[in-house]
């Protein structure tokens, strides 16, 4: 049971984000389910997740910063770190538009706490979500959060905390039912909109953190995925909304206010969908375009856009050839060009992801249909793309496509499942036989320190070498292959008959030869096999069979 605060402060405000994170990922594939607009691309829910995660994650940062001492961190504190972690971690056009919302909350909530203040924030976060959104549209999360801000705004003069977020509860709510009425997409598909009901969901937990008890309300069914993905084809035959741009572009951009504006008015032309959220310096630019270059070139001009993410959109709209589909596939996500190349010679389909650039859901539904298989296995490689991973793998299964999901964590796992790969035999069995051999792998990498930090083992400082085992900092080093040595030998202390290695793109063979000599010296029945490919940023990646 979270604990009664019937006002605003920072353990609320963590309570909140922790209930939200929770709730989401409980309804996370029923929201994907019903996401039909703008593009039916079925990841509203994980990208809602996704931004609620980050902000959780930074306002679980202030609070760790407070453990030392006895008391908790201010309630300005902590909004704002909320809102600035979502910001950074906003995903999707939704989760833009969420990071808006709790941005405007965060404005007010920082000088106050009481109920006025409350209704102030929920006021100020519906109208600069709207003005985030280059066209705004009725009938979406704009909607609910208006009627969220007005339900709160008539408890005027009640000085409860828990009456102004229950009312605006109730107005959500209700204003979420009526999407179906406002936007005829909606109404064909016979579903709510998809982000109106994750903020629906982020204001429960809203509620229930403030009063410390769950709102009562009726019991929202997911309407069958069949019909919704018919209505969505419909919509596309009928040049709906999915023969809108090819491609989505998301980034976070360092510029000030005057270039925003002009990047505002150059995207605008460019596209749409666009939002664009954030302020003092900081900016998460959200667009729908068929230029996706462009998108990022007009970033460029603006200041400096990184974390750039680009989900393609268009591949649902381009005709497969008439060939029968093969009976099974892989897709593989892959930290660098060298294992894209790798994998495809075994004949996987390959998503590469870039260094602060994780694949959308969006692109790794694209890449499940490029492997044109009735069956699929689909290998993340990475632990941060599980909830991407499964939403890509549900949609996937709406179209009828048997998909697999094997959560393998580092790039080595992936290698050793696609190693016992046989298609030829059951689904099933090889799926079993590919998930026990990422499994046995035990895995490290090294990495660079970038500041001064704890770590499971000790203080590291700026331009150390972190040997990192199964995620967790086990060895810290001055120089590349000393702390490689150390971590396969800490590996190798447990066990193991194949030692991999994946080499940085810019780390000297070598390397690689002096750690085979090493293995081969020191673990006489251990075999060693090297492959060049890893990505920037990541000296060596280690695989212990």
């Amino acid at each position: 049971m979270p604990q009664t605060a019937d006002e605003m402060d920072a353990v609320a405000v963590r309570t909140w984000c922790s209930l939200a994170l929770e709730a989401l990922g409980r309804e996370r594939a029923a929201i994907d389910a019903i996401n039909v607009y703008p593009v039916a691309d079925g990841d509203t829910g994980t990208n809602l997740y996704l931004t609620v995660e980050s902000a959780a994650g930074a306002v679980e940062a202030v609070f760790a910063g407070h453990e030392t001492g006895a008391s908790v961190p201010a309630l300005a504190d902590a909004v704002r770190a909320m809102a600035h972690g979502a910001l950074i971690g906003a995903r999707g056009n939704s989760g833009t538009i969420l990071a808006q919302l709790l941005r405007g909350m965060a404005g007010v909530l920082a000088d106050g706490h009481d109920a006025d203040h409350l209704r102030l924030a929920l006021t100020r976060a519906a109208t600069a979500a709207r003005q985030a959104v280059a066209h705004p549209v009725e009938g979406t999360v704009l909607t609910v959060a208006t009627a969220a801000a007005e339900a709160a705004g008539r408890t005027a003069g009640d000085p409860s905390a828990q009456a102004v977020v229950q009312a605006a509860y109730e107005g959500a709510r209700t204003a979420l039912d009526e999407t179906p009425g406002q936007l005829a997409v909606l109404g064909r598909a016979g579903v709510v909109d998809a982000g109106g009901r994750g903020l629906v969901t982020v204001l429960e937990a809203l509620v229930e953190a403030v009063s410390g008890e769950t709102p009562e309300h009726g019991v929202w069914v997911a309407p069958d995925i069949a019909s919704v993905t018919t209505a969505a084809a419909e919509d596309c035959a009928a040049g709906g909304p999915q023969d809108g741009p090819a491609f989505e572009v998301i980034y976070l951009l360092e510029a000030g206010d005057d270039a925003v504006d002009r990047l505002r008015t150059r995207l605008d032309g460019l596209g749409d969908s666009l939002v664009v959220v954030g302020g003092d310096g900081l900016w998460n630019v959200h667009v729908h375009v068929d230029d996706a270059g462009a998108a990022v070139e007009a970033g460029v001009e603006a200041g400096r856009p990184y974390r750039i993410r680009i989900t393609h959109f268009g591949a649902d709209r381009v005709h497969l050839p008439h060939s029968e589909p093969s009976q099974r596939g892989v897709v593989v996500v892959v930290p660098g060009p060298g294992l894209s190349g790798l994998c495809s010679e075994a004949g996987a389909t390959t998503v590469l992801a870039r260094p602060g650039e994780p694949p959308a859901s969006g692109e790794l539904v694209d890449a499940i249909r490029r492997a044109h298989a009735r069956e699929v296995v689909l290998l993340p490689n990475d632990a941060e793309l599980r909830h991407t991973a499964a939403a890509a793998a549900e949609q996937a299964r709406t179209e009828g496509i048997r998909v697999a999901l094997i959560p393998t964590r580092a790039a080595v796992q992936g290698i050793a499942a696609l190693a016992v790969h046989e298609p030829d035999r059951s689904f099933d069995e090889d799926v079993v036989a590919m998930t026990a051999a990422a499994g046995a792998t035990r895995y490290g990498e090294l990495a660079v320190a970038e500041r001064q930090s704890w770590t499971m083992a000790g203080i590291c400082q700026a331009g150390d070498i972190l040997g990192l085992i199964e995620g967790d900092v086990a060895v810290i080093g001055e120089d590349v292959p000393g702390t490689a040595r150390a971590v396969i030998d800490r590996m190798l202390a447990a066990g193991g008959e194949l030692v991999t290695l994946v080499l940085g793109e810019d780390v000297p063979d070598a390397l690689a030869d002096a750690l085979e000599e090493h293995v081969r010296e020191g673990y006489l029945a251990v075999d060693t096999v090297v492959y060049r490919g890893g990505g920037q940023g990541t000296p060596l990646l280690i695989g212990v069979e």
